[in-house]
């Protein structure tokens, strides 16, 4: 017994050192802030409540202020153009559109944000990370910058916000664009990040709270990118600096534990906003045939396939997907009002 006892002390203490040793600290909101918070930069604070306590009656309401939400975004180009507001995918930041918001800002007010659990905008009050709360999250943003009427896109996870917003708030858009958007199902790709399967096991995704190796982020970056020359180590420095911002992770995890959510998919098909859908045809994460089951569903819908490219066209085939972006929102330039 006591041979025992000191095996299994000396166990543990192997396991803590190496918990000690692989574990990364938070990094302050602060320092993430003073780094990456540089113009055109800018923060805003919104109310966001839980979706489950916003505009109930039978649930009491929360004092002023307590879901008070400070929100990085970006808000570019001329004021009285046409808007563009763009949402980001899972683990990612507004950083994604930086080249559709370098070529589109010319002519178009170009709007991004980084959604709660995200970026700089980080954990909320609310804990409310459901793709609910994201829209009602969308709609106060753009309600506090005073953009009645925009055009809306979104990648991944956040092409699946533009379509729930879409068919929560049509009178509020011009368009929606859809880039390799999550909410149609289809098959199982064959190349889901480590990051997202971990994500979603219990227990082990309480040990990515405390350890979490750049290793995940270069895992998940290059499975979901095809053109292996926009990765840099710039790139997935700032993917790890975001995930390890204080209170991040644990709204990772959070998120990663709610139950699938089909809305989008059984809303598709109600969908008048004209829509142009873009994907990459070698996507691993959301494959080309939920882009299809897209098309098929939303009346009109325009859909571009571009050849060789993963998950992230906005950034993999960045002039030709702002060009094909332009195409599509260049009507709207003729009517100054649908800018507001």
């Amino acid at each position: 017994m006591r041979k025992f006892l000191i095996g299994l002390v000396v166990v543990l203490a192997a396991l803590a050192g190496a918990f000690y040793y692989f574990s990364e600290a938070d990094i302050p909101r602060a320092t993430l802030e003073a780094k990456y918070a540089t113009p055109p930069s800018q923060f805003v604070t919104i109310s966001y409540p839980p979706t489950s306590v916003a505009g109930s009656a039978t649930l009491e309401q929360p004092p002023p202020g307590a879901y008070d939400t400070r929100v990085h975004i970006r808000d570019v180009g001329p004021r009285d153009a046409p808007v563009i507001v763009l949402v980001h995918g899972s683990n990612a930041s507004l950083f994604t559109w930086e080249p559709w918001s370098k070529r589109l800002s010319d002519t178009f007010r170009v709007v991004s944000l980084d959604l709660p659990g995200h970026g700089l905008t980080g954990a909320v009050p609310s804990h409310d990370y459901s793709q609910k709360g994201m829209v009602e999250f969308v709609k106060a943003v753009t309600d506090k910058l005073g953009i009645k009427k925009f055009a809306i896109a979104g990648n991944s996870m956040g092409g699946g916000v533009a379509a729930r917003f879409a068919e929560t708030y049509p009178d509020s858009l011009t368009h929606l664009i859809l880039v390799d958007a999550g909410g149609m199902p289809s098959k199982q790709g064959d190349r889901t990040p480590l990051a997202f399967q971990i994500a979603r096991i219990p227990v082990l995704n309480q040990i990515v709270l405390h350890i979490t190796p750049r290793s995940l982020v270069v895992d998940g970056l290059n499975k979901a990118i095809m053109r292996k020359e926009i990765i840099t180590d710039k790139m997935i420095d700032m993917y790890w600096d975001f995930a390890l911002m204080e209170g991040t992770r644990a709204a990772t995890g959070a998120r990663f534990q709610l139950a699938w959510d089909w809305y989008v998919r059984d809303h598709a098909k109600d969908i008048r906003t004209p829509t142009l859908i873009l994907w990459g045809d070698q996507d691993g994460l959301i494959p080309v045939e939920a882009a299809h089951e897209f098309n098929k569903a939303i009346s009109g819908s325009k859909l571009i396939i571009y050849k060789n490219v993963g998950h992230i066209p906005m950034e993999e085939v960045a002039d030709q997907s702002a060009a094909d972006v332009r195409a599509f929102l260049t009507p709207a330039t003729d009517d100054k009002s649908s800018g507001y």
